[in-house]
This record gives structure tokens, C-alpha cells and sequence, in this order.
């Protein structure tokens, strides 16, 4: 696009008001829809066009949708696309394959942008594995995510913490096998990912490191795509990026309990 975008943020929660002012740091102009939930007495086909009206009348180019994650976000990202807007969704994805298609056929039929905001695949130093060691065959990835403050989310730390991790394997290097995802609240804060060969560690990655502006970076990685471009973030990442997660827990459960 030849003119910066303008925002429209849909929600007035703790990462609206984060993103907010990096928006207009950037010299975005960025519009609010507050109003969010359906009421008790609207239709689903009403919520629909109420909130789509709402993000149209911004004038805004691109929805970002600062709520926590859940099946009201697929209504919102349909009523964003209705208005002819691009979308910015929050991670972890929680929808279907069904879900996930019926809005990316949607996002095609409109020619429009679905982004879910995995920031830290902006990272350099995971760009610099995507070039190097991609697709990451015979090495084992491992990561920590530990945040020093409390829950805001009510979201379980391996969705949400853990999401980031998995989303950097399945971008740089989703045939590594994964060995080791710990994720926690209220822990001394460390944002480590890292990749083994035979039982050694041959790279690793601080993400607290060179992560100061990767927001803003995000930020420009989208809307360098809006008009076509290759776009790796999507729904289909982050629909990966779930199953993937299922799957580790799903199977560290079962080794728990399985005797030696």
C-alpha cells in the first residue's frame, strides 16, 4: 500500500491499551470499537452486522482484535471481513478445520488479510533458523516461556505461552521433534527456545533479546502482504500450531503415565 494503514482496535481490554499507543507511535491512525460481546437480546445475523457497521464506520483498513481467544472471535473476524477490513486476530487459535476454512475461503472471496499476531516469528534470530536449519530433520526442539507476573487471561500458560513456542518450530524447523515445552505464570522471567543434535545443544535463541520493537515489526510484516503478498502467519499456522500443541500434551500425559 502506498499510504499507512489506518486501525480500528475491537476491544478495550490490558492489550488494547498496549497496542494503542505503539500504533500511534508508528503514526497509525487507530479508532476503537469497545462494545464487543452479543447481547442477551441480539441475534447472532444482528451481533454480525452491529459490529460490522461499527468497524466500516472507522474507516479503518485493518481490524485488530484485542480479546481473548474463544468462538466469538470467529464471529468478529467474519463481521471485520463483511466491512471489507483485514484482520489481526490473537493467538492461540481455537477454531476448527471447519471454522478455520469457512473464514479463509471468506478472506479469499474479499481479498483480504487474516493475521494472527505470532510476533515472535518476526524475531531476527528465528529468522536467521529459517534460513539455516529449516525443515529441522534429525534435531529436537525444546523451549521455556515463564512470565513473572500473574494470569490476565484466564488462558492455561501452554496455550498461551506455549503457542509462541510451537509457532517458531512449525515455522523454522517443524520436522525437529519436540523434547522439552515448559510454560508458567508467576516464575522468574525466561523466553528460551533451543534445538538439539544427538542429545546436544547446537542453537538456542534468547527471545528477550532483539524482541524491543518485534511488535512494530509485526506490525510491518503485515501490511507489507496487504496488497497480495506471501503472509506465513495465517489461520493456517495457527491452526497447526494447536493441533501440534494437542498432540505434545496429549502424549507428555500419556508418558506420565506410562511405566518404565
Amino acid at each position: 500500500m502506498t499510504e499507512t494503514p489506518a486501525y480500528v482496535l475491537v476491544g478495550r481490554g490490558r492489550w488494547a491499551k498496549k497496542i494503542q499507543p505503539i500504533l500511534a507511535a508508528e503514526g497509525r491512525t487507530v479508532a476503537t470499537v469497545e462494545e464487543t460481546r452479543q447481547r442477551s437480546s441480539e441475534t447472532t445475523p444482528r451481533y454480525l452486522s452491529r459490529l460490522s457497521k461499527s468497524m466500516k464506520a472507522s474507516r479503518a483498513q485493518i481490524a485488530w482484535l484485542c480479546v481473548l481467544p474463544g468462538p466469538h472471535v470467529f464471529q468478529m473476524i467474519q463481521a471485520a471481513l463483511e466491512a471489507g477490513l483485514h484482520v489481526v486476530a490473537e493467538k492461540p487459535w481455537y477454531g476448527s478445520e471447519a471454522d478455520t476454512e469457512r473464514l479463509q475461503g471468506l478472506a479469499r472471496t474479499r481479498r483480504r488479510l487474516i493475521a494472527v499476531d505470532f510476533e515472535y516469528l518476526v524475531h531476527q534470530e528465528v529468522r536467521k533458523w529459517k534460513e539455516i536449519v529449516y525443515p529441522g530433520t534429525g534435531m529436537r526442539f525444546g523451549g521455556h516461556f515463564f512470565l513473572s507476573r500473574p494470569d490476565h487471561t484466564g488462558i492455561p500458560a501452554s496455550d498461551n505461552l506455549g503457542s509462541h513456542l510451537m509457532a517458531i518450530r512449525e515455522f523454522a524447523a517443524p520436522a525437529a521433534e519436540v523434547c522439552e515445552l515448559q510454560c508458567g505464570y508467576e516464575r522468574p522471567g525466561e523466553r528460551t527456545v533451543w534445538l538439539e543434535r544427538s542429545k546436544k545443544r547446537v542453537a538456542s535463541i534468547d527471545l528477550l533479546k532483539g524482541s524491543e520493537r518485534i511488535i512494530q515489526d509485526f506490525i510491518r510484516e503485515v501490511e507489507a502482504a496487504l496488497d497480495g503478498g506471501a503472509f506465513p502467519f495465517g489461520l493456517d499456522l495457527a491452526l497447526r500450531v494447536e493441533h501440534e500443541l494437542k498432540a505434545y500434551t496429549r502424549n507428555a500425559v500419556q508418558n506420565l503415565f506410562t511405566p518404565s
